[in-house]
């Protein structure tokens, strides 16, 4: 099924963009999640460090899936808070895949950055999310 925001159909590249963002959101999700826990049931060296990096990916996670929601209806301004954050989780998967030497965590993550980067710049998408823009 397509989705429409007025008469235009959105491109499957900003489609399968936001299909992305959404595993990214459910990623955060659970990431929390087991931060939490392990709050819980650990003895972390600064629960309340602990308790805001769980609060932070809550925070990530609403913003993207707020995002993926608004590039589903091509609203040009869901583009920009998207790219921000894929552009800050291109150091956290390299420093988490090269420099910790956890590659089954950040590779997941520098892959999804750059395919959800790469399929908002182009032309289909470009033209879709900046029409609104120019009305």
């Amino acid at each position: 099924m397509i989705a429409h925001s007025g008469d235009q159909a959105t491109p499957v590249q900003v489609r399968v963009a936001a299909g992305v963002v959404g595993v990214q959101a459910v990623a955060l999700l659970a990431a929390a999640a087991v931060l939490v826990v392990k709050t819980i049931v650990a003895h972390p060296d600064s629960v309340a460090r602990a308790l805001l990096g769980a609060a932070m990916a809550l925070l990530a996670m609403i913003v993207l899936l707020t995002c993926a929601r608004g590039l589903l209806a091509l609203r040009w301004a869901a583009r920009t808070p998207i790219v921000v954050l894929e552009l800050l989780a291109l150091p956290v998967g390299y420093s988490v895949g090269f420099q910790a030497g956890l590659m089954a965590y950040g590779a997941p993550i520098l892959i999804s950055a750059l395919a959800v980067l790469y399929l908002l710049f182009t032309p289909p998408a470009r033209a879709a999310l900046d029409h609104e823009r120019d009305a």
